[in-house]
């Protein structure tokens, strides 16, 4: 459903996101710190797949607030394609395969990411403008 040309399209409504490339792939961050990234598999994160066929489309990672979020957002969302690894493992953040991802909730996925690192004023703000948004 999504892809890695909306993702760039939605970032772009965030303000403060910056695109950098980290580790050969493009990374969002805002305030310096990363909060969405391609995320392609290793060699050894396709041997922890065992008999079990990896997804082979476009895999965005984000961060989440805390790994309490991160088994929430993974149990309410495990049916629009987020999951993680055991390379995630006790690290905030899940992986979402983005053929399976609708994108409304990949834009409130992403601004949640956002949110973690997003300067305090600019939050505010564009929770604020959203709130508008809905009462419109």
């Amino acid at each position: 459903m999504a892809t890695l040309q909306d993702v760039e399209r939605l970032v772009a409504e965030l303000p403060g996101t910056e695109e950098k490339t980290r580790h050969g792939t493009r990374t969002w961050t805002v305030g310096g710190k990363a909060y969405a990234w391609e995320r392609p598999f290793s060699k050894a994160d396709l041997k922890r797949f065992g008999d079990e066929t990896p997804p082979d489309e476009s895999i965005l990672a984000i961060r989440v607030e805390d790994l309490g979020e991160k088994e929430a957002v993974l149990t309410a969302r495990a049916g629009d394609g987020f999951f993680t690894i055991p390379h995630f493992d006790n690290y905030a953040a899940v992986l979402i395969e983005l053929e399976l991802v609708p994108e409304a909730v990949l834009r409130e996925a992403l601004l949640d990411g956002w949110l973690v690192f997003a300067p305090a004023a600019q939050a505010q703000d564009v929770i604020a403008a959203r709130r508008r948004r809905a009462k419109d």
